[in-house]
């Protein structure tokens, strides 16, 4: 008999600033909620899942250094605007 185990999880949402990058091409992400959080993609949909996994990894670090996982949702003027969600194992 198998049995199964479910992994609780928590979703955030995060307001994401796609920029494109004139030189290289593709985009630029950054995060406003999140310091220093920057990744790149050569077209919109995988910078956005660059985006999805660079904010997962930033948010495990956050949660091994014992540090409070934001809210979500913080706002900046720039060219482009998105929100991702990103699901995390519960704590």
């Amino acid at each position: 008999m198998r049995r199964e185990e479910r992994i609780a999880t928590v979703e955030r949402t995060y307001t994401v600033v796609l920029t494109p990058d004139r030189e290289a091409g593709g985009y630029v992400v950054t995060c406003p909620a999140l310091p220093g959080l920057v990744t790149e993609g050569d077209t919109l949909e995988e910078a956005r899942q660059m985006a999805r996994d660079a904010i997962a990894g930033y948010l495990e670090g956050l949660r091994e250094l014992g540090r409070p996982i934001p809210p979500g949702e913080d706002q900046s003027d720039a060219a482009v605007r998105e929100s991702v969600t990103v699901t995390l194992p519960a704590a």
